[in-house]
């Protein structure tokens, strides 16, 4: 997969980034020593760190993820080699196939794969949201309280997952590349960005999320083909999950069974 020039093995000799104008926690880098495709934290990122390495992205080309749960990264089965180029993809392709395999199944009369919603008119900053909901799931007492910092050699936020070879939705997509060409696609419609993972949970922040129940309702459809378990494990139909985990929401989560 086409990356941009890699920044992290530069952390090897210089642990803090300073070379990097970064000053960085204590941590340590996931990949080949040459190419690393990751670096992360050893303690818990609390929730001044992601506005801290923002300025990575700028200087080093290095995107900022809250890496959370209670696995270590050896426990993940990270498989960067085995991924493809999100730019490979177009995301109504993907969403129609995932459409095509799961809609007749679990929503019982479905009609065809709807297309892609329309795009929402972004006021906000999407970088700005994505610190504001980082800085909210890691205060005290949210899930992602003990997330861990980590930095990304990637393109876009979307091609995160893809770049580290993240295996969280194996049971649904075994190339998370496809998977990315949809974040990239909702990043471009919806101002989103890849907060956090997890072992196998995705969290992405919202900064134009659907505002009335129609375009809640037109963007169900798209989660329910990304991530079918979203809908069928806590939601009895694509209209509640519109109204109960989309309208107004600036945070999404998915999590593959």
């Amino acid at each position: 997969m086409a990356m941009i020039p890699n920044q992290l093995p530069r952390l090897a000799a210089d642990p803090t980034g300073r070379s990097l104008g970064l000053d960085l926690p204590p941590g340590a880098l996931t990949g080949p020593a040459d190419a690393p495709y990751l670096w992360s934290g050893h303690g818990a990122a609390g929730p001044a760190t992601w506005s801290a390495l923002r300025p990575a992205a700028r200087t080093a080309g290095l995107l900022p993820v809250l890496l959370g749960g209670d696995w270590s990264l050896d426990r993940w089965e990270l498989m960067p080699e085995r991924m493809s180029d999100p730019s490979d993809h177009e995301a109504d392709e993907v969403l129609a196939g995932f459409w095509d395999a799961n809609a007749s199944d679990e929503i019982p009369g479905s009609a065809g794969w709807p297309g892609l919603a329309p795009a929402q008119p972004c006021d906000a900053d999407p970088d700005r949201t994505a610190a504001t909901v980082a800085e909210m799931l890691t205060e005290p007492g949210f899930w992602l309280a003990d997330a861990r910092p980590a930095l990304v050699p990637a393109r876009r936020s979307a091609d995160i997952p893809a770049v580290i070879g993240w295996t969280g939705p194996l049971n649904h997509e075994n190339d998370v590349a496809r998977l990315c060409a949809v974040l990239r696609s909702w990043e471009d419609r919806f101002g989103a960005r890849v907060v956090a993972l997890t072992f196998d949970q995705l969290v992405v922040s919202v900064a134009s999320p659907p505002g009335t129940v129609e375009e809640a309702e037109a963007l169900a459809a798209e989660h329910f083909a990304f991530c079918p378990d979203n809908v069928t494990h806590d939601h009895d139909s694509l209209r509640t999950y519109a109204r109960k985990a989309l309208l107004d929401t600036p945070v999404w989560t998915f999590w593959w069974d």
